[in-house]
C-alpha cells in the first residue's frame, strides 16, 4: 500500500488501497487459480472490446454486479423527501430531440400508447419551472433505438416543464426485456443461472439550477418481472407506478381519440437541493 503514499491524489489513492486490499482478499479467501485469474483477465478484455459509443458492456457488467445501485445508495441518502434514484443503464444517448409539451416520444415504434404526466417539485413542495425532463425507453420488442441498424432516433426526447412545474407526454406502456446477453456479461449471468431480463421501465433525468440532477425509472405495477427479479437490481417500491388501461376511443387527456388501447400513468418528480 505504501506505492500509494506520494499520488498526488489521495482521493484516488485511498479508493485504490482499498481495491486492492479486497482484490487481494478475494484472491486468498478463494485461493483463486491463475486459470480463473486469466480467464476474469480475458472477460475483462472482452467487455471492452465489445463496449461502442452505442453499447456499453461494462456499465452493464457494473449494473449486474448491483455495484451501479451500490454506488447510489451510498450517494443519495440526504432527502428521504427527494425521489429515489436507480440505475442509469447503457443506452442514454446526447442526441435525443426536444419535443413540446404532449408530444410524442415513440416516433412510430411499436407498442402500446402511453399518456404520461406529473409534476417537478422540490423538496419544499414548490413546482420548479423549466426543469428539463430527458426520458427514454425500449420499444415492444424490448429494444432501444441504438439497438437497430437504421440510425433513426425514437423511444426519447426531452421537454421542460412548465410553469407550474408540470410536464405531460405520449410514449409507449414499458414492457420487460433482456439486456444484451449476447456478449460476456450475458455469459456470466447463463454460466451463473441468472436471468438476464429487466422489469419493464421508462427511464428518467431531470435536471434543474440549484437541483440535483435526478436519474431514476418508473416500473409497471403487476410486473410478473418485478417479482421474478430486476437483472439490475433497479427496482425500488416507491418507483412502481400504477399504469391504468384505456379502452379504444375513450378519450385521451388531450382529447384524442385512439383506435386501439392506450394506457396512462403519472409521476410526480421531487428533486433534492444542488448541495446535497
Amino acid at each position: 500500500m505504501a506505492s500509494f503514499d506520494e499520488s498526488p491524489d489521495q482521493r484516488l489513492a485511498e479508493v485504490l488501497r482499498s481495491v486492492v486490499t479486497h482484490a487481494h482478499a478475494v484472491v486468498r479467501e478463494t485461493r483463486l487459480t491463475e486459470d480463473e485469474w486469466n480467464a476474469a483477465i480475458k472477460f475483462l478484455t472482452d467487455a471492452g472490446n465489445i463496449t461502442t459509443d452505442t453499447r456499453q458492456e461494462v456499465v452493464l457488467l457494473s449494473d449486474v454486479l448491483g455495484i451501479s445501485m451500490q454506488t447510489i445508495a451510498v450517494n443519495n441518502q440526504a432527502y428521504e423527501d427527494a425521489t429515489e434514484a436507480t440505475v442509469f443503464g447503457p443506452f442514454f444517448t446526447q442526441d435525443a430531440p426536444r419535443i413540446d409539451q404532449g408530444e410524442d416520444i415513440a416516433g412510430g415504434a411499436p407498442g402500446q400508447p402511453c399518456w404520461v404526466e406529473g409534476t417537478v417539485k422540490d423538496t419544499d413542495g414548490n413546482p420548479v419551472a423549466g426543469a428539463r425532463i430527458e426520458v427514454w425507453e425500449a420499444d415492444d420488442e424490448g429494444l432501444y433505438d441504438v439497438q437497430h441498424t437504421d440510425g433513426r432516433v425514437y423511444g426519447r426526447a426531452w421537454l421542460e416543464s412548465d410553469n407550474d412545474g408540470t410536464f405531460r407526454f405520449w410514449g409507449l406502456t414499458p414492457t420487460p426485456y433482456p439486456i444484451p446477453h449476447d456478449g460476456p456479461v450475458g455469459k456470466m449471468l447463463q454460466s451463473t443461472g441468472r436471468s438476464p431480463y429487466r422489469a419493464a421501465h421508462l427511464h428518467f433525468m431531470v435536471s434543474a439550477p440549484g437541483r440535483r440532477t435526478l436519474v431514476t425509472h418508473i416500473f409497471v405495477e403487476g410486473d410478473p418481472q418485478l417479482g421474478a427479479g430486476d437483472s439490475v437490481f433497479g427496482v425500488k417500491d416507491s418507483l412502481i407506478k400504477t399504469f391504468e388501461t384505456h379502452d379504444a376511443n375513450e378519450p385521451t387527456p388531450d382529447g384524442r381519440r385512439l383506435d386501439e388501447s392506450w394506457a396512462s400513468t403519472r409521476f410526480d418528480v421531487v428533486l433534492a437541493p444542488e448541495d446535497v
